[in-house]
């Protein structure tokens, strides 16, 4: 059959055949392990270059040179945080065959990028416009780039630092989220008035995406991104085989953060999504196993608080003497600008994001994810080649970061979860607030991966994990702090009360759940209208609330009440109330702020169920609040969405338009993509967390659930598509079914494949000219 494309690729051994299919997703088909990740590479950059040039530039420092001077301050952040250590370590420590991977795979890559200098006419759009190449990739950036995970909690410690500093301990425990509860208290040796508000400015600048639009200070994520999976056994489904159901809540961007890809060379057929700028994927099954995961919230990081030499400033006091700061110096190269001479400082903990000259201080970060082999997600290769629960479970022990619940099944019946990731072992301390770092606080290695709790075919014939905190109620937190820092439980809670007494499940009762809209922490919060007399000009609004079964669909008139009344009047009002008894007057904006979504540790549903729970029996205190609240959102309801209720919708302000980081800046390509109607909110199973816009900012833009053992049968989405080039016709050929929360069949079988290949693209090897 003749290919409808064919590129020439050096390195490559043996053809190698990629099947696009109708939807987008790449089969590629080799007849070796090298060919077949230097052709993941390749067809990557095919789809996804600017995205892995971007990331690649934003991950070692190298923004500038493209993009000018205003990126300098950035790309010495980011070079704070790359991996230093030595690479032979670095590779072994993800288990064998990890380097070779990655050399293919960045070969693929560099091969693609000589591509288009030979043919400009391939060159996305991007890179035209804004009048600059995609550079070449080394094997090492892949590993020694870290900073595009997801940490924790490093911004908790500082936040916490600043609230106990300003206002006592009585204010911070209104965040409510540490779990289990506990006592804080602050560190010996710890002088919190050393703690400047800017302390993170460094690590937000390193950690945080790049903004193309705004000049402003990197700001911490405002919620923390979760995700939902659950496996269900074989006794529970219609079908007598196990489910497996997995959808990331990340940033909603474009293109996504997800790629879909299946992989197939003798010993070797895997399909599911990944981040394309990393070889093989983290999400989906290989035939033999599937998988998923969620976010495990490990506290991975540490803030550090040295006292510096007054004669010495790159001294720091350690274990009593003075220690000296590991000085390096680098060039930052910067288009239309001379190179600007840089120093990155390092202390025996971590990379030195901050330090007052006139306060002799400095603080560093010592981060699990900077430590060998732990490449976020990377240690998913070593899971793709097992062939059994017990083999997967074992690979797993090689995971770094993040923190993950790893979700399994096999098509023998069995289902499990383990968590994975390095856990830091303190002893006598447990890493909620920064810590001097004069030796009195130090880890002790990592925890045993067999410590972590773990379930095999649990009775309930099911498992889910949601972000939650999910150890058991006799885990030894003091001798074993793992965090304290978790999402609340009310996807989880609501996946589970779907989920207790389901039977003959199928795989489009999985997809309906993941699109679930109901809202437990709703039905908590307007528990408070039992007993309230609301007086006539609340009285409509407080009906419509009563008679809402908390399902925030997009047509909901409550759902869109709700929302404006719950985030921007109720929780508000609650703070005020809360802290009008902890601070003076004049200091009660101040705390509202510090405590507001504007910090990535702001308070949630959690806070205002306890604060509600907290005022039931004092009626006189409640009411008047209850009705201020909602009469000021009654009137910026009405002034949103109308005088008339009954032409509310949720969907009428609540809605997604991703639009392109460069948007604004691509001439005639599309930017923006159409405004489309959501449900849901960052409480339901369907998370869809919003900004002060409305707009949808977070959530799954990539959904899977697999059918274990009738593999064809999978579904899947990938919005806005799986291309990120501009104008090609799967660059957001998807994004109308995602918003109405469809999916499409995930075909692995070579004869489902065949059947609905759209595009049949041939890589060839280069004849190799020998001197």
């Amino acid at each position: 059959m003749t290919p409808d494309e064919e590129y020439p690729v050096p390195g490559l051994a043996e053809p190698v055949e990629i099947l696009v299919d109708d939807h987008g997703v790449p089969h590629l088909y080799a007849r070796s392990e090298d060919d077949l990740f230097r052709a993941q590479g390749f067809q990557a950059a095919r789809d996804r270059l600017f995205q892995l040039d971007l990331w690649r530039r934003r991950g070692l420092g190298r923004l500038s040179e493209v993009f000018g001077e205003r990126f300098v301050a950035r790309d010495r952040a980011a070079r704070l945080f790359l991996h230093r250590g030595d690479m032979h370590t670095e590779w072994s420590a993800y288990g064998p065959a990890t380097e070779r991977v990655a050399c293919a795979f960045t070969d693929g890559i560099n091969a693609y990028v000589e591509l288009c200098e030979q043919r400009p006419e391939l060159l996305p759009a991007e890179f035209r416009e804004l009048g600059y190449r995609p550079g070449r990739w080394a094997p090492e950036d892949i590993a020694v780039i870290r900073s595009h995970g997801l940490f924790g909690n490093v911004e908790q410690e500082a936040a916490r630092a600043r609230t106990l500093r300003d206002f006592g301990p009585a204010v911070e425990e209104l965040r409510r989220v540490r779990e289990p509860r506990r006592h804080l208290s602050v560190p010996e040796g710890l002088d919190l008035s050393r703690i400047p508000d800017d302390v993170l400015a460094d690590y937000r600048l390193a950690t945080v995406p790049v903004n193309f639009t705004d000049d402003g200070p990197p700001l911490p994520h405002t919620r923390p991104e979760g995700s939902n999976n659950w496996v269900i056994g074989p006794e529970r489904t219609a079908t007598g085989r196990p489910l497996l159901a997995n959808d990331p809540h990340r940033a909603i961007t474009v293109p996504s953060l997800r790629y879909l890809v299946h992989l197939s060379a003798p010993g070797l057929d895997a399909i599911g999504a990944g981040e394309p700028v990393l070889p093989g994927l983290s999400i989906g099954h290989n035939g033999h196993v599937a998988f998923g995961v969620t976010i495990f919230a490990i506290d991975q990081e540490d803030l550090y608080v040295y006292e510096t030499n007054p004669d010495a400033p790159d001294e720091y006091r350690y274990a009593g003497r003075w220690e000296p700061m590991r000085v390096v110096r680098e060039t930052i190269d910067v288009a239309g600008r001379p190179p600007v001479d840089v120093e990155l400082r390092f202390t025996r903990h971590g990379p030195v994001i901050h330090t007052d000259g006139e306060r002799h201080t400095a603080f560093a970060v010592r981060a699990a994810w900077l430590e060998p082999g732990a490449a976020p997600y990377l240690g998913s290769l070593a899971c793709l080649r097992a062939r059994t629960a017990d083999a997967f479970v074992d690979a797993l022990d090689r995971w770094g970061t993040p923190g993950e619940n790893v979700v399994y099944a096999t098509p023998d019946g069995t289902i499990g979860w383990r968590p994975a990731g390095l856990v830091p072992v303190r002893r006598g301390w447990d890493g909620t607030l920064p810590v001097p770092g004069d030796g009195r606080y130090e880890w002790s290695g990592f925890l045993a991966p067999g410590r972590l709790p773990s379930v095999r075919n649990p009775p309930e014939g099911w498992f889910a994990s949601a972000n939650e905190m999910n150890l058991p109620a006799d885990f030894p937190h003091d001798r074993c702090p793992v965090a304290f820092d978790w999402d609340h439980r009310f996807r989880h809670d609501r996946i589970a009360e779907v989920l207790c007494d389901a039977t003959a499940v199928t795989v489009e009762d999985c997809l309906r759940l993941q699109s679930d809209t109901v809202n437990l922490a709703a039905r908590r919060v307007l528990a408070v209208l039992d007993g309230y007399r609301p007086g006539s000009e609340v009285a409509g609004a407080v009906a419509l609330l009563r008679s809402w079964g908390a399902d925030e669909t997009v047509g909901s008139a409550a759902a869109a009440f709700y929302q404006v009344w719950s985030r921007r009047h109720l929780r508000p009002a609650l703070l005020r109330h809360a802290l009008s008894g902890l601070v003076a007057p004049d200091l009660v904006p101040e705390a509202m702020r510090r405590l507001s979504a504007d910090e990535v540790v702001g308070v949630d549903v959690r806070t205002d169920i306890a604060l509600l729970h907290a005022l039931r029996d004092d009626r006189s205190t409640l009411d008047p609040l209850l009705t201020r609240s909602l009469r000021d959102a009654l009137r910026e309801t009405r002034e949103l969405l109308g005088d008339d209720p009954g032409g509310w919708r949720w969907g009428a302000l609540h809605h997604a338009a991703p639009a392109h980081p460069l948007a604004g800046r691509l001439g005639r390509h599309p930017a923006r993509l159409p405004r489309r109607e959501r449900g849901g909110s960052g409480d339901t199973v369907m998370s869809t967390g919003y900004d002060r816009h409305f707009a949808q900012d977070e959530g799954a833009s990539f959904r899977i659930v697999v059918d274990v053992g009738g593999w064809d049968d999978s579904r899947a989405m990938n919005s806005p598509g799986q291309s990120g080039r501009p104008g090609d016709a799967h660059w957001d050929d998807l994004y109308p079914d995602w918003s109405e929360n469809r999916s499409f069949p995930l075909h692995y079988s070579r004869k489902a494949v065949e059947a609905h290949t759209r595009t049949r693209i041939v890589l060839t090897p280069v004849a190799q000219v020998h001197g």
